[in-house]
Parts: C-alpha cells; structure tokens; sequence
C-alpha cells in the first residue's frame, strides 16, 4: 500500500496485526515448536520434566537457567515457606474485598498488594529479582486460596511450612491435609502450564518490566491480560461441555452438531501448534496416573473420547484446518480430579504460570532495552480547524 503527502507517494509499511509473525524477543527461558508439537524449558523437552520433576524445580530452572541440586532445592523450597504467609494489612485488605470480587478479579486487586513490606521493591539487581521471583511465586497461591474461601464466608487457613507449593495451595484451599494423588496430580498441572513463550500475558509482563517498573507491577499486567477469554479462562467451559456430553456414546452427537453449527469445540485449536499440544499429553498422562490410583476413569474416559471424536470429525467436516487438542482439554481434567472449584480454575493458572512471568521478567531486565512498537496512521487528514461555537 501506499499514500500521499505532500504530493509524494510513500510506501506503507506492512502492519502485522496482532504482531502475527513478528519476533519480538531473543530468550533462552522456552522454545514453542508448533510445527512439532513440542515445548522445550531451558533446553529440556517438557516431556522429560513432567513427572520426575517438582513444580519447585521447574521454577529454580526458569529463574537460574538450570536444575538445582539438592541442596539448592531444600533452600529454594525453605525460602518460598517462609514468604508463602501474606502480609497481615494484605489479609485485613482481603477480607474486606474478596466477598465483592472473586475469581481473576480478586487476583488482580490482590497481585497488586504484593509490594506490600518490600523495601527494596524498585531494585532491579537481578539477585534480589530472583528472590522476590521466589516469594511472588510462593504468594500467588495464597492469594488464591484465601480469596476464595473469603469469599465463600470461611476463614482463610493458615499455611503450613513443612507444605510443598501444590499440597500448601490446597491445604490453604480446604483445611486439611491433601491426599498424595491430588497433590501430584496438581503439581504434574502447575509444571505443564508453568512457562509457555511470548503469549499475551508474558509479553505484557515483558512490556511493563522493560520500562524499569517493578516485578509486582509487571505480574499484575500479566495477570490482567490473562483474565481475557482469548487467553485464558477455558478450562471451565471445557468442563461444562464434557458435563453436557455426559458419556462417551453422546460424543459424536454433540460434536457433529457443534461443528455444523459453527460454534467452537472447547479445548481444540492454539495460536501455535498445527499438531496436538504437547501440553495436552502431559496431562492425558496425568490423569491416567490419578485415575489408576483414585479408580474413577469417567471423566478420563470421556475426554478420551471427544478428542478422538473431535479430530475425526474435523477432519472430515473441516479439512486443513489443523485442530486439535490443546493444554484445556486435559486441564479441565486434572482441576477437576483435584477438586479444584470451577470459578478458580483460571487463578489456578496464573499459580503455575507466575514461574514463567517472573523468569521473562529477569531475562528482560538483563536485556536492558525498553519494548517500543511503531505504528501506522490510517485515519484523516488535513482536516480544518472549526471553533466551537461554528460547528
């Protein structure tokens, strides 16, 4: 395209919308192959992670760039315990708030009281930044787990430090002592979600920290480009539609009729991936694990057999257009076997993925370059003053 001034003729740039194709970071923290299918955290192929790993070894390889070792891990896990009970004026604030808002919501007004006691908050020494990684990391699912028993009328539960990340969120969650299945269920989660390239939320974060802010105000950003249903906030949806499928033999059905319809299949298709989320596999296995041991296969069953139904028929109704199964599908799962509630499964999300948030957040403080995007004028021109009192 081109367009004149001043009687010339100049070229228009080309405009990437939705900065489709532009690459706007180098970074060594993951590598999303589409084309594949797979996802790669620090040069280790996540299917290597997913089940010999703790979700708090994900975060030390994010944040250092390596796994740690034993000793490194007991500190990493000592240091989070220890950060993981909120600020007293946070709690007083929360339960104020949180029978007024819930969900995403709450989350964001409560992220952004994380600054709360931080004395060295606008430091950008990336040591401290690796700490306060560590304590906004060990918060989050406190926040999650008091707003919602705030806001359901109960009394937040006080953490316990001997609790890892997932078996403290849920003990916070419900007040007793988690079985080991939910607990590894939940963790398998948090490491699947844990750090997936430049989406939206991480590149807001990316954008807020260039600009020297601080963490906090960067993992509210991020939090708040989550909340929006492009980006987050599936797993529940996907949950309703398997609830409505009810059993294997409707699947076809109902899916038939979704995609004749027009109407989209929930927990298919992602922005990236031509294949099967890499994600999703992770979790399918998950779940089988917790089936195995809990002996409900229903919901297992049942999702098994709309992803096959889904892929068949999109095939044959949609030729070429490469839907499949993405992280939600088999998320939707894993919350609900871990008796997470529906209305937090998008927090749930912002937990797992505050890991990633925080180590884009170090890697673009080291970068040192503030983000600055161009963009094209396409509305009027030479328009002509008129003063008020004329128009």
């Amino acid at each position: 395209m081109s367009e004149a001034i001043a009687g010339e003729t100049k070229p228009m740039p080309t405009v990437s919308r939705g900065l489709e194709g532009v690459v706007a970071a180098a970074t060594h923290i993951a590598e999303v192959d589409g084309e594949h299918g797979k996802l790669t955290l620090q040069g280790y192929d996540v299917s290597q992670l997913s089940g010999n790993v703790t979700f708090e070894e994900v975060c030390f390889l994010l944040w250092h760039g390596k796994l740690p070792n034993v000793q490194e891990l007991e500190t990493l896990r000592a240091e989070m315990a220890a950060a993981r009970r909120l600020p007293e004026s946070v709690l007083t604030a929360l339960r104020t708030l949180a029978p007024h808002a819930g969900g995403m919501d709450i989350l964001r007004i409560g992220a952004s009281m994380l600054s709360v006691g931080d004395e060295t908050l606008n430091s950008l020494d990336l040591n401290e930044c690796r700490q306060r990684a560590a304590r906004l990391q060990a918060q989050m699912p406190a926040l999650v787990a008091h707003a919602y028993r705030l806001g359901e009328g109960k009394e937040i539960v006080e953490p316990k430090p001997e609790h890892g990340l997932a078996a403290g969120f849920l003990y916070m969650l419900e007040g007793k002592e988690p079985d080991p299945a939910r607990v590894a269920g939940l963790d398998a989660y948090l490491v699947a979600v844990s750090e997936h390239g430049l989406n939206a939320s991480t590149f807001a974060a990316r954008v807020i920290i260039a600009t020297d802010s601080d963490m906090v105000s960067a993992l509210t950003g991020a939090i708040g480009a989550l909340k929006g249903s492009k980006h987050g906030g599936v797993p529940g949806p996907v949950l309703k539609m398997l609830e409505e499928i009810k059993t294997p033999e409707n699947a076809e059905a109902f899916i038939r009729n979704e995609i004749t319809s027009g109407r989209r299949i929930m927990g298919f298709g992602h922005r990236i991936y031509k294949v099967r989320d890499p994600r999703a596999a992770l979790l399918s296995d998950a779940a089988e694990k917790m089936a195995s041991l809990t002996g409900d296969y229903h919901l297992l069953r049942l999702a098994q057999a709309v992803e096959s139904t889904t892929v068949k028929t999109l095939a044959e109704l949609k030729p070429g257009r490469d839907l499949y199964a993405n992280v939600e599908l088999f998320a939707a799962l894993i919350l609900h076997a871990v008796d997470v509630p529906s209305e937090i499964f998008t927090p749930v999300f912002a937990v797992g993925r505050t890991s990633g948030w925080t180590a884009h957040m170090i890697e673009q403080i080291e970068e040192g370059r503030l983000i600055r995007p161009q963009s094209v004028y396409i509305g009027p021109r030479d328009r002509t003053f008129v003063p008020l009192n004329e128009r």
